[in-house]
């Protein structure tokens, strides 16, 4: 592990191995280069969240790929967040103009510089597979949280990962069993890859809400600088707080309308009452 410009930098330990192994197998070369290609692929999403004022934890180089890890502040909206996922596809397909032009002059290995071309759009092309945590399924996600409550936005994005990786499980295994190929041993370690990533996520969504509650006062600051309106809530005097708490969207503000059966208005209240009280309440039960 290592630090560059206050960024961590991590190999995961099977990632080692993988490296080693391939100096036995004569397939370094290839390999070290795709390493490259990975680490340039998350020096992307690095970028450009510092650019937009997010804190850059670290980049962790994982067994299928790599992960920048961006810290949540209030400062990463959806806008944000969609920019940052597509800037790492974006560095592949700027390799590929790159070594076009070196195919273009004829400077390098004709055969070696195919290899870089096809390995940045297969990098590319998976990455932007609608399926998190790949950085097609941050954007749906973003996407979705734009008009769909956050926390029903995330059960739902992850729910669908989870049936979407245990689908690439399902057609390994099937490749295999029907005799046509051998066991698809790159396809089933993804598909496992993915489906554990989701899984654990999905156990973590709870917190991640938290989380988000903790950086709504960045949604306020934002609203009454440009003036934007509230977007209204009806709720009503034994409704729980957590219940009103999960109709809260990404990228607006609310004020919680307080309603008896008659239809009468009890009470106005900002975001920020209903989770200090949600919070308050949380805190006297432990």
């Amino acid at each position: 592990m290592i630090r560059v410009w206050g960024v961590r930098i991590s190999l995961h330990p099977f990632f080692v191995i993988i490296m080693m192994t391939s100096l036995l197998t004569g397939h370094f070369i290839e390999l070290i280069t795709l390493f490259a290609i990975v680490f340039i692929h998350e020096c992307g999403h690095a970028a450009a969240a510092a650019l937009l004022g997010c804190r850059v934890l670290s980049i962790q180089m994982l067994p299928f790929g790599g992960v920048a890890v961006i810290e949540d502040g209030g400062k990463l909206t959806a806008y944000r967040e969609i920019v940052i996922a597509l800037a790492g596809p974006l560095q592949n397909i700027l390799m590929v103009g790159i070594v076009l032009l070196l195919r273009r002059f004829q400077l390098g290995d004709p055969l070696f510089l195919d290899y870089i071309i096809q390995a940045n759009l297969l990098i590319a092309l998976f990455n932007l597979l609608p399926v998190l945590p790949l950085d097609g399924g941050k954007i749906v996600q973003a996407i979705v949280s734009l008009w769909a409550p956050y926390y029903t936005t995330l059960m739902w994005t992850y729910r669908i990962s989870i049936l979407c990786s245990a689908g690439v499980i399902l057609v390994a295994i099937s490749k295999w069993i029907s005799g046509d190929y051998g066991l698809p041993l790159n396809l089933l370690l993804i598909g496992l890859f993915l489906f554990y990533s989701n899984f654990t996520d999905y156990r973590n969504v709870p917190y991640r809400f938290i989380r988000f509650l903790m950086n709504r006062e960045a949604v306020f600051v934002r609203y009454a600088a440009t003036g934007g309106l509230a977007q209204p809530i009806i709720s009503f005097p034994a409704k729980p707080l957590d219940t009103i708490l999960r109709l809260l969207k990404r990228e607006r503000y609310h004020m919680v309308y307080v309603m008896n059966k008659q239809g009468r208005i009890l009470a106005v209240l900002p975001e920020q009452r209903v989770i200090g009280s949600y919070f308050q309440q949380n805190t006297d039960k432990l």
